[in-house]
């Protein structure tokens, strides 16, 4: 990758090259497991407290998202497995990042963006990935993120995934 990867705050005017790159990653690795109808609905995510995208020029290659809470079963392994209320977290979700800059660190600063933004609002980083999704599994177990157990998550249209659920790192 030749040009410099600037990590910011998402802007508005992001969130349609946002939604594009949501239906790339859905369709060459599935996800997110469903695409919405909407995805700049998806990646505006109305609980978020941040959202921050990678640009490469005046390109958009990567999204992540902090948000207040998860599904209840993964917030309820955090608190069982931590002792911490749900309250204490902040959840980093809509990780995507462009398959032309995977492999150059484009996920893992995204990542560390988002835990950072997590702990100065004194959050705990907290995640959870489908089981099935190996190359995100290997980023959070890599970048230092302790897995904390598995989930089974029933969504209200019908769409059932096994999720690993993990805790950020403490810096």
């Amino acid at each position: 990758m030749e040009r410099q990867v600037v990590v910011r705050e998402r802007q508005d005017t992001d969130v349609d090259a946002c939604g594009d790159l949501l239906r790339i990653t859905h369709h060459q690795d599935g996800y997110p497991a469903r695409l919405p109808d909407d995805p700049c609905d998806f990646i505006r995510s109305r609980d978020a407290i941040g959202a921050w995208v990678a640009t490469c020029g005046d390109e958009v290659v990567g999204h992540v998202a902090l948000r207040r809470s998860s599904s209840r079963p993964v917030m309820a392994l955090a608190a069982e497995r931590t002792g911490l209320p749900a309250s204490d977290y902040g959840v980093v979700g809509r990780l995507v990042v462009a398959p032309a800059v995977r492999g150059h660190g484009v996920g893992r600063r995204l990542l560390s963006t988002a835990a950072s933004q997590a702990r100065a609002r004194g959050l705990r980083p907290l995640l959870d990935v489908n089981a099935a999704q190996a190359a995100a599994v290997s980023l959070y177990e890599r970048a230092g993120w302790t897995r904390l157990g598995e989930v089974h998550v029933a969504f209200a249209n019908g769409l059932h995934l096994d999720e690993f659920v993990y805790l950020g790192p403490e810096s």
